[in-house]
């Protein structure tokens, strides 16, 4: 065969496949600017509480799409969140003990907690519309998403390495270029699979947001998390199937499509001194790479933009620097000092209102509260050594070898989305036929719902692991406990505390769907904080609610300061790249 056929095609092929790709984004703007159509349609229109929801296949795709953008929106909110209150925490020294202790605390309450406040605050804010109902939800899921986000982020701030903050002063970066020049390019693997496992977190999550009872309301919205739990109480198998494999299918295409592609960006950043032998490959991402559209807007518009906002910032920098700001420095500190006591005034007497209606629970009560948070205390962390004694070597195995990450990470992804409380009917009644019973069975839900935590971060920590450094281990022949020990476990120790911190949160807002379950028109529950917490939520309880929420962010609180807070500060100070 001649060479010129093959010469021709490929010029051909050169010259049609960027307009193939222009095509793709062209249509990929057109789906979301239908799907924003559609939704705002929906979320604009009359408000209907309880839908009817139907276990029809046909209404797959559209209660697919209605969950979907529930996630997608409260994923963007997480993430400005994450960001936000993580750069604050970590440059604030006078705020961060505060600011950490309160994400601490957010972070041990379980969904429930929040569901009956956003929920009547989202309805009264936005009343005649079903934005209102919607926006709880959205809220809902928010809850469930951003806690890990933002603890990674402000780890990540903390363990930059010494040398580059030092590079940063000598070239006089602004905070700005600072920001998106070191500090996020510097956390974005951690932020990446943190937020693959906070998505993940939101399926699971899904059920209880988007079908619950509050008091005497009955709050179903149209999705697959209502859906699921449709088919399941009907004991509908084929419904629940048919769930499963959509729900599945928009996991591995998020996987494809926007979770794969973004570890593939985020491996140019790890610190390191050579060039790492394998790399993570996107075909996604080259293809947008060499599209003409995308390589025309961002000439066109992302350079010239950035370029003049960081102009910007350095002349108004430049500016302050050159006035003297000594006598302007009264007024903010005396202005900030008032702020806070007045704060501090308004949080007080809200808190004095707030457990007013404690003084109705009765010691029986309160023992019994006592007695449930020691029997979930004890089952967190069961499931927390449970689940550290796989993740942490499966981790750190699927962070080394890129190959087994291309078929691990979407196995992985579709396990910890998939929600637990689908397949725990068939769980659970098992345990009971064995002898079991929801005591057992609510430690295997628990770790279905919070060992992602770990697996994720571990496995972010291995590839963030510099290449260097394995390469002296290699070289200098380490044997396996020299690699685990001193190159291994120091370098993802940062990442494994983040991971443990949030899955201690995880197993905790795990425990109300783990330990209060409804199978087949029956309630099933067991001693538990969480079972006290799920059922005072049912039967409109609100003060129970209120000792049982406050009982468990102590607790967790508590463990947090006299255990990992210790940790976090060995992460930052010894085991930190540099």
């Amino acid at each position: 065969m001649s060479p010129r056929p093959t010469l021709s095609r490929s010029l051909v092929f050169e010259r049609t496949w960027p307009f193939v790709l222009d095509l793709a984004v062209a249509a990929c703007g057109l789906a979301v600017f239908y799907a924003v159509l559609r939704l705002a349609q929906y979320w604009m229109g009359h408000p209907v509480a309880a839908v009817a929801i139907s276990l029809s296949t046909r209404m797959l795709p559209l209660y697919a799409f209605y969950s979907l953008m529930r996630i997608a929106i409260a994923y963007l909110l997480s993430l400005v969140f994450a960001i936000a209150y993580g750069y604050l925490a970590a440059y604030h020294p006078r705020a961060e003990g505060f600011m950490i202790a309160v994400l601490d605390i957010l972070q041990s309450i379980p969904v429930l907690s929040f569901l009956p406040g956003v929920m009547l605050a989202m309805v009264s804010l936005i009343p005649g519309r079903q934005l209102g109902i919607e926006m709880g939800a959205v809220l809902l899921i928010f809850t469930g998403q951003v806690w890990n986000m933002a603890f990674s982020f402000y780890s990540s701030l903390k363990s930059l390495p010494r040398e580059l903050r030092e590079a940063c002063s000598v070239y006089r970066f602004s905070a700005w270029q600072r920001f998106w020049q070191l500090e996020l390019p510097f956390a974005a693997i951690g932020l990446v699979w943190n937020s693959i496992v906070s998505v993940a977190g939101g399926w699971f999550f899904l059920m209880a947001c988007e079908m619950f009872v509050l008091g005497d309301r009955d709050f179903r919205l149209p999705g697959l998390g209502s859906y699921l739990q449709t088919a399941a109480g009907a004991g509908d198998i084929h419904g629940m199937l048919w769930g499963s494999a959509v729900m599945i299918l928009i996991v591995v295409a998020t996987d494809q499509l926007v979770w794969r592609p973004a570890i593939a960006w985020t491996d140019k950043f790890k610190f390191e001194q050579t060039e790492s032998a394998e790399r993570v490959r996107s075909p996604i991402l080259d293809a947008l790479r060499h599209s003409n559209v995308l390589g025309w807007l961002r000439k066109a518009a992302v350079l010239p933009l950035s370029e003049r906002i960081y102009a910007g910032v350095s002349r108004r920098e430049r500016r302050e620097t050159a006035e003297s700001r000594s006598s302007r420095r009264r007024i903010p500190r005396f202005a900030a000092a008032f702020a806070a006591v007045a704060a501090g005034a308004a949080v007080a007497f809200a808190a004095l209102r707030a457990i007013e209606p404690l003084r109705q629970l009765r010691s029986a009560e309160l023992l019994s509260l006592l007695a449930g948070a020691a029997a979930t205390f004890f089952r967190v962390n069961a499931a927390l050594a449970i689940s550290s004694a796989w993740a942490i070597p499966v981790g750190v195995a699927i962070g080394f070898h890129p190959r087994l990450a291309r078929v691990a990470q979407p196995l992985a992804q579709i396990a910890a989305s998939y929600p637990a409380t689908a397949i725990f009917p068939i769980l659970l009644i098992g345990l009971v036929r064995m002898g079991g019973g929801l005591g057992i069975g609510s430690i295997a839900l628990m770790l279905l719902g919070t060992q992602w935590y770990i697996l994720f971060n571990v496995i972010a920590g291995a590839i963030a692991l510099p290449s260097d450094l394995k390469e002296v281990a290699a070289l200098y022949r380490f044997s396996s406990w020299q690699r685990w020990r001193d190159l291994i476990l120091p370098g993802i120790f940062p990442y494994l505390i983040t991971g443990l911190i949030t899955a201690s949160g995880g197993a905790w807002n795990a425990s109300i769907v783990a330990e209060y379950f409804h199978l087949h028109g029956r309630t099933l529950q067991t001693l538990g904080l969480g079972a006290q917490i799920s059922s005072a939520s049912d039967h409109g309880q609100f003060s129970i609610l209120l000792l049982a929420t406050i009982l468990m962010a102590s607790m967790v609180v508590t463990v947090n300061r006299l255990v990992w807070r210790p940790l976090y500060r060995l992460a930052e100070t010894k085991y930190r790249l540099g």
